[in-house]
């Protein structure tokens, strides 16, 4: 009962508004009320769809339109079981955090690992994002060969088009005002226009695919992969962390859950956010498969770099490349969200809300945002080492700990269901690991090979 009242208070002292700091208010239509089914839809959303979308087109490429298709399912569906597994848990353990129910589970151990994964992978995300902003909107000269990106394009080689500059203005004047939001459900409208920014990039890709397809200069895509050896089969298994990590989500469900109004609701957020983000997944990869084909690069975005072959192709060309890098400048606040309340959380596990403490809210939220935009200008490379860390910190978070929660069963609740699908998701995820470190290992050692020997 103490336990219970505890958590009330706890509850309560998260809708508390200081009116001496206007950017750190929660707005008083949904402080009392909770969040809508709709705004949860759209946070939840937000936070699935990133930047690896535009890396399914190339993963469509490797599997073939029909497989890849069936594995964007497949895995929307393990989605679903290990989120419904994570909830079902934290519903019986009275946990109100991913954190919790790992330490139920594994004590303080499991809490911190989970911790230091959403750490780790949260920090490695916002970083490529903040990278790939600065690439589409000042160039990017990485591999070698110099890609213009959209200011300079219009503008030429000014010192207030390049990517400190251009990067320090989104920081300051949009990553950090939303950032300073306490309330998750405060960026249910950005949320909402970031899904619709993804939605404006399959249109328009749909468009000229068609465009395309009635000149008749798209060839007959592959249904199935291409496989002639077993090199080219072994290949196959490089789709598998890009899609793995497409739907991981977890580490914000509790948050959007403690917030919504009905909270029994939370399941049918869920379906309907996988639901969406499996469609728009599936029309990127499909779209963007049909109107590049075999040229299809790792990050399509990169494919718009060049003449579409049809009318007005520069113009959509800089739509496309700015509306991906408003949608992420939108998505940044919503796991930043995250990442912070963890941060704190490992650090000051004992001190009161962070809601209730202004200077410990502006001091964490300013140092990570600062070193998130250092990261950004001068560690570019940030994306090989991400493809080792963040990707086995995503799969943990996503498969391997609420598997593992199930098979630990410390409440006594998991079904033989439970714990075939968990292990299932097990091996799955630790071959994608596998495979992940092995692939980029593979690239890196490829990169120091002299080609004459």
């Amino acid at each position: 009962m103490v336990h219970q009242n505890t958590q009330n208070d706890s509850r309560r002292k998260k809708v508390l508004v200081d009116e001496q700091f206007p950017l750190l208010v929660n707005e008083k239509d949904v402080g009392s009320q909770g969040a809508s089914f709709s705004g949860s839809v759209f946070n939840l959303s937000t936070t699935i769809i990133g930047a690896g979308i535009m890396a399914l087109p190339a993963a469509m490429k490797v599997l073939g339109l029909g497989l890849g298709i069936i594995a964007i399912v497949f895995l929307a569906l393990l989605t679903e079981t290990s989120l419904e597994i994570l909830i079902r848990f934290s519903r019986v353990g009275k946990a109100e955090t991913y954190g919790e129910v790992m330490r139920f589970a594994f004590g303080s151990v499991g809490r911190w690992a989970f911790q230091l994964c959403v750490l780790l992978n949260n920090f490695g995300i916002l970083v490529v994002y903040v990278i790939i902003i600065g690439d589409v909107l000042s160039g990017t000269s990485s591999s070698g060969t110099h890609h213009a990106g959209v200011l300079e394009g219009w503008f030429g080689e000014y010192w207030w088009t390049g990517r400190t500059f251009i990067l320090l203005v989104a920081t300051l004047f949009v990553f950090t005002p939303l950032a300073f939001f306490k309330r998750i459900d405060s960026l249910r409208y950005t949320s909402a226009l970031a899904v619709a920014l993804a939605i404006v990039f399959i249109v328009i890709t749909a468009g000229i695919t068609f465009i395309k397809l009635f000149n008749g200069s798209i060839t007959r895509p592959r249904l199935l992969p291409n496989v002639t050896d077993f090199t080219s089969a072994w290949k196959l298994f490089t789709a598998t962390p890009v899609l793995v990590t497409a739907f991981v989500c977890h580490y914000n469900v509790h948050t959007i859950d403690n917030e919504l109004a009905d909270s029994s609701s939370i399941h049918k957020v869920v379906r309907a956010s996988l639901v969406l983000c499996s469609s728009v997944y599936i029309f990127t990869a499909l779209f963007g498969f049909l109107l590049f084909g075999e040229s299809t690069l790792d990050d399509v975005l990169a494919n718009f770099d060049t003449d579409l072959g049809i009318p007005y192709s520069s113009l959509l060309n800089d739509i496309v490349r700015l509306s991906y890098a408003l949608h992420l400048m939108l998505v940044f606040p919503v796991i930043f969200f995250s990442l912070r309340f963890n941060f704190d959380d490992l650090l000051f596990p004992s001190a009161r809300s962070m809601d209730l403490d202004n200077v410990r809210f502006v001091l964490i939220t300013t140092g990570l945002i600062s070193f998130i935009y250092v990261a950004a200008n001068f560690i570019p490379s940030i994306w090989d080492a991400f493809q080792f860390t963040g990707a086995t910190a995503t799969v943990c978070l996503g498969f391997i700990f609420p598997a593992a929660i199930a098979l630990r069963d410390p409440n006594g609740i998991a079904t033989t269901k439970d714990k075939v699908l968990s292990v299932v998701m097990i091996v799955l995820a630790v071959s994608s690991n596998v495979m992940a470190i092995y692939s980029n290992a593979n690239a890196i050692f490829s990169k120091h090979v002299d080609p004459h020997e």
